[in-house]
């Protein structure tokens, strides 16, 4: 299934040239990334194919007629003695059926991402996001100035994590800014300008407690990172 794109090559550009210009003015280095999805939630559609199989047992056992009727009548319609081997049998076809069944509908993404609990969507994009930044921009400044701006599309989720300077200087509740000029964006379908209103306040933030010095050099890309 193909994957959807939500930049063009000129985004990405506009991006990048946010994240330059709003590093202008500040000793913190910026990174953007862009996810599709920040997991593929495996376990949750396995959860859910389980559950319906569970249900469709319990069903079989407090309403069994419907299903033995069923079962005759896709065998032949004739009317059989039932051993607990037959009704073990149709158990174990029901419960096949169920399962696959339920795990196939959730390959179209819509339905899948929709029967994913908000809570497992929040912390899964989260660790995505610390791990993205562990491995994109923590530590990897001189005065521990990076700062990752995460966006996962599928989930509707985003992270602001920065380093250990930042952190120690500005508190979590001030990125809040930041998010609700990227979502003010995103809600009218506008991805590109999300991303770049959100660098621009991050900006504004990094140039108010860790001014640009002279001698400043650009020490992470510039370039968002599409994942």
């Amino acid at each position: 299934m193909a994957e959807p794109t939500y930049l063009t090559a000129e985004d990405h550009t506009r991006v990048s040239s946010a994240v330059s210009l709003a590093e202008e003015q500040s000793a913190g280095e910026i990174v953007t990334i862009l996810a599709e999805r920040s997991d593929g939630y495996t376990d949750v559609a396995l959860a859910w194919a389980g559950f319906a199989t569970l249900a469709a047992l319990v069903a079989l056992t407090f309403g069994p007629d419907f299903y033995l009727r069923l079962y005759d009548q896709l065998t032949g319609g004739w009317t059989q003695e039932w051993t607990p081997q037959n009704v073990f049998l149709v158990a174990a076809i029901v419960a096949t059926l169920k399962f696959a069944g339920v795990v196939l509908i959730q390959l179209w993404q819509p339905l899948k991402f929709f029967l994913i609990p908000p809570p497992i969507k929040t912390t899964r994009v989260h660790d995505r996001a610390i791990r993205a930044f562990k491995i994109g921009a923590e530590r990897r400044t001189h005065g521990r100035t990076g700062i990752l701006i995460y966006l996962s599309m599928r989930e509707h989720r985003a992270e602001i994590v920065a380093d250990q300077a930042i952190a120690e200087k500005v508190e979590p509740g001030v990125w809040g800014d930041a998010m609700d000029a990227m979502l003010a964006e995103l809600k009218q379908g506008r991805t590109a300008d999300g991303m770049i209103a959100a660098v621009a306040k991050v900006g504004e933030i990094l140039s108010e407690h860790f001014p640009r010095d002279a001698d400043d050099v650009n020490e992470l890309p510039d370039r968002l990172i599409e994942v």
